[in-house]
């Protein structure tokens, strides 16, 4: 994809892409974080109203998140979506209409462990609250401020086990995540696992600065939403608008036929979208959903 959106169009909403891709939209994909909701945790009623007036077009909506699943259904039902829902960047794939999952791919549990033992390592033990998620539950080491305000955040509650190793060494995590505050550590740590696990053993990404997340190499959202679009649906990539705003959406961005950053999202983000919607506290979705939809 290309960058055809300017600063001015963040401003003005105005895009050359809406009359020839406009009538092609049949699916809208939202991330949550950063995207419909930001620092409340609350979608605001400019952008649900904008959803629904989609919905009215006949344009069906989807969630492509991070979170977890019990921790995204809330914004599942806020927006109206009845297709399955696409959390842990598409590791868990369930519809809660009937309940039915779809997939579940969860990190092999030697490569867990591997990572657990980097993250105790004496020099990096203190700079991170490790979470690691088994059957849509939270498991971390202790109760941290970090992992608590992480809790309150997503509606769940986290389960101080002490050594996670005993966890996952009896049960595969969908997936593994490292909260931190140091930028440049995190990044290190990108670097050394992504070195490290070049043979398609592990996918990294980051859906916040002081997020790293690892998961099944097979998972992202792009792959997520083709499963959605093409196996489910019956659709295009031409037919998909999907907005995101960070690491983790640049798949799904690079898979739409529309692809929608968001003004707060980073420079190498917003450099892959089609279209640069304003940032999540000026309804970028609301905006994007005018434009290209209604």
């Amino acid at each position: 994809m290309t960058q055809t959106a300017t600063d001015t169009a963040v401003q003005t909403g105005t895009s050359s892409n809406c009359q020839e891709n406009c009538q092609d939209i049949r699916l809208l994909v939202l991330d949550i974080d950063g995207t419909i909701a930001g620092v409340s945790n609350q979608v605001s009623d400019r952008v649900k109203q904008a959803i629904v007036e989609a919905q009215r077009q006949g344009v069906s909506v989807a969630i492509a998140t991070g979170r977890m699943y019990r921790s995204a259904l809330r914004f599942y039902r806020e927006i109206g979506s009845t297709l399955p829902l696409i959390a842990y960047q598409g590791a868990w794939i369930a519809d809660p209409t009937n309940n039915r999952r779809h997939g579940h791919w969860p990190l092999a549990s030697e490569i867990a462990l591997e990572l657990l033992d980097e993250f105790d390592r004496p020099e990096v033990r203190s700079l991170f609250s490790v979470h690691c998620y088994i059957d849509d539950r939270l498991y971390v080491r202790e109760l941290t401020p970090a992992s608590r305000a992480y809790g309150d955040r997503t509606g769940v509650e986290p389960i101080a086990v002490g050594d996670l190793r005993s966890v996952v060494a009896d049960s595969a995590p969908t997936k593994v995540l490292a909260l931190g505050h140091e930028i440049e550590v995190i990044s290190q740590l990108l670097d050394t696992f992504r070195r490290r696990y070049r043979g398609g053993e592990l996918y990294l990404t980051q859906s916040h600065d002081y997020f790293l997340e690892a998961g099944n190499p097979q998972v992202n959202k792009g792959v997520a939403v083709r499963y959605l679009t093409e196996e489910i649906l019956g659709l295009s990539a031409a037919n998909v608008m999907a907005i995101g705003d960070n690491f983790n959406d640049l798949e799904m961005l690079d898979y739409a036929g529309i692809g929608v950053a968001m003004g707060n999202a980073p420079d190498a983000v917003r450099a892959v979208g089609d279209w640069l919607a304003p940032s999540v506290d000026r309804d970028g979705v609301a905006a994007a959903i005018e434009e290209f939809i209604l």
